[in-house]
């Protein structure tokens, strides 16, 4: 049995309806089907020490090295393995996504090909797919050129040109030729399989050479900008627009401190910064289906009063009630596991704001395919009354504590900037009636804010996290951000100021010290330390900042990507992986800090 520790270092693959992650030694260790949400086939990530079961891999005779690196401007995954002897063999994984017959093919489908490099290489492929959350392996059926793994909501079928018997039998065997497999849906594979494959893998490159072509990246920091990008649009579920907040779940916040939460839905809050970052390198295709998923929403909430929880799934699914898998001994042992997340119960009012501010782009930009109408305002403008009406009321704010409410300032923040857009967007339409209305509303919000969230303490004296307490938390520094505040107001420099002293861990950044439901926090919360960075370079700290934002690039992995949080003593990463938060981080920041591209033309 092989017992080495998972680890984050980790590589993902997609095709915007399926994805996986590739570990350091070439391995197929998380992967859910039929979508990023479903059951993970490949679970070995969260099994714990057993991690022959869950799992893809190819064991090369005799490894002693690894090497990987992405294709570039591509998410696919060139592995390297080399045996003592000095044999080696490439795998080459992606997960097919290019136009055919006038729609975009993306199945649910692993394609791997290995490549004989050098010397005499020998291998084992072991693939032992598990079924309903880690409870047992997929049963198998077998024919001269297929395997079937019998799954629970589809069946998988490997096509493959490798020998059938080697790998029902875990034999060892010589590989002297490219050899192809294709894990997908359970029927037929037409065609010559190795033209075929070949044939994917060169369309799904040019795919996504040719969407990478089309950003607008900033003259530094291009190839980290470009990684980030194309992993943000492998977060979105693109048969319904959705975005999810990361790949995968139950990576702990901190070692064995049970904050293990599933993050394969779709927050408000997290999609809006996705966007919001995307739309910054011209990456409109996103923006355009995760309008389409929240016009969705924004209609369904109707029968609900307008209430719009903070997360759905990709399908648009309301309840996500939460449960433990008790056969998945967890990430390195540390459970739980958890399918499902109770935050969709919450109250949380920021969602309104994040839905008006990325919405608002589709009544004025000329480039979309679909421009909003008077119909389309007339529904957002049901969101800002949601706004307008519980912008001074308790929630659980965008920290989701669960057991208790208040007044949070970043909320308020939010739905005043629903007004604020809403004033703005009616404006431009012509809506002079519309635009004294929110403009209106979001003046007597802004005062509400001001006379709440200021708490007057001398030298000391600052924004509050909440209307209820003094206590600081990283939000604030999104003051900014929303346009609330200027960069050189007072009141934001003071509370700059103490945010930075209260929660600055050296070259990371918490969320808050306060102790939570679980305990005062352990990690660093890496979107905060980019909210500092970005803090930093507009209260004229350039320098620094630009130094904080290359330490944090040095932090990424070998895939160029980070999680959710950092141990703020050793660096080391946890929290669920990749965590769209934390690489819109890289891209605002990068945006912000690098040189013009007019200094070099």
């Amino acid at each position: 049995m092989t017992t080495t520790q998972s680890d984050l270092e980790l590589w993902p693959i997609g095709n915007c309806q399926v994805s996986g992650l590739i570990d350091s030694r070439g391995g197929l260790v998380w992967g859910c089907v039929p979508r990023v949400d479903g059951d993970p086939a490949f679970c070995a990530l969260l099994n714990g020490d057993a991690q022959d079961a869950g799992v893809w891999r190819f064991e090369l005779e005799g490894q002693v090295a690894t090497r990987q690196e992405y294709i570039r401007n591509t998410p696919n995954l060139v592995t390297t393995l080399e045996a003592g002897d000095g044999s080696a063999v490439e795998i080459l994984d992606f997960c097919p996504r290019f136009e055919r017959s006038g729609r975009m093919y993306r199945p649910v489908a692993y394609a791997r090909i290995v490549r004989p490099v050098r010397g005499n290489p020998r291998i084992r492929v072991i693939l032992r797919p598990m079924k309903n959350y880690g409870a047992s392996l997929a049963e198998t059926t077998n024919g001269t050129n297929h395997i079937r793994y019998l799954m629970p909501d589809q069946a998988l079928r490997l096509s493959t040109d490798a020998p059938v018997g080697y790998l029902m039998a875990d034999r060892t065997f010589r590989i002297e030729q490219d050899t192809h497999f294709f894990l997908g849906p359970d029927e037929p594979f037409v065609g010559n399989l190795r033209e075929e494959v070949r044939h994917m893998e060169q369309m799904t490159r040019k795919y996504w050479q040719l969407w990478v072509r089309s950003l607008a990246t900033p003259f530094e920091w291009q190839e980290e900008v470009i990684r980030c990008a194309i992993t943000l649009k492998l977060c979105q579920h693109e048969e319904t627009g959705a975005i999810v907040a990361a790949l995968t779940t139950s990576i702990p916040e901190a070692a064995n401190s049970e904050r293990n939460w599933d993050y394969r839905y779709c927050w408000m809050r997290d999609s809006y910064y996705t966007v919001q970052a995307l739309n910054r390198l011209g990456a409109l295709d996103v923006l355009e289906k995760y309008l389409g998923f929240l016009r969705n929403i924004v209609d369904d909430a109707k029968s609900k009063g307008g209430q719009i929880q903070p997360l759905y799934s990709v399908m648009g699914i309301a309840e996500l009630d939460e449960l433990t898998a008790p056969y998945l001994s967890g990430y390195r042992g540390m459970g739980p596991v958890r399918r499902g997340n109770a935050a969709y119960k919450q109250v949380q009012h920021d969602v309104y704001g994040q839905i008006v501010l990325p919405t608002v782009q589709g009544f004025i930009d000329k480039r979309l395919l679909r421009l909003a109408d008077d119909r389309d305002f007339e529904a957002l403008e049901q969101v800002g009354e949601m706004a307008w009406k519980l912008h001074d009321t308790p929630d659980a704010g965008l920290w989701e504590f669960r057991t208790r409410q208040e007044v949070h300032t970043y909320t308020a923040v939010m739905c005043w900037a629903a007004c604020d857009r809403l004033a703005t967007t009616a404006g431009l339409l012509g809506k002079a009636e519309r635009e004294r209305l929110w403009r209106e509303r979001a003046d007597t919000i802004r005062a509400t804010i001001e006379e709440n969230a200021w708490h007057e303490n001398g030298e000391e004296s600052h924004y509050g996290a909440s209307f209820q307490t003094p206590y600081l938390d990283a939000s604030l520094l999104q003051l900014l951000e929303l346009r609330f505040i200027s960069a050189n107001d007072e009141r934001f420099r003071q509370t700059f100021t103490m945010v930075e002293r209260d929660l600055r861990r050296g070259e990371h950044m918490l969320r808050y010290a306060a102790e939570d439901d679980f305990g005062a926090p352990e990690t660093a919360f890496n979107i905060c330390t980019f909210w500092l960075i970005e803090g930093l370079a507009m209260m004229g700290r350039e320098e620094e900042a630009r130094e904080l934002f290359e330490t944090m690039l040095d932090h990424r992995t070998g895939s160029g990507l980070l999680s959710e949080d950092m141990d703020f003593e050793t660096g080391e990463l946890w929290g669920n992986f990749p965590q769209t938060y934390s690489l819109v981080g890289v891209i605002n920041c990068a945006g912000l800090l690098s040189k013009s591209w007019g200094s070099v033309r």
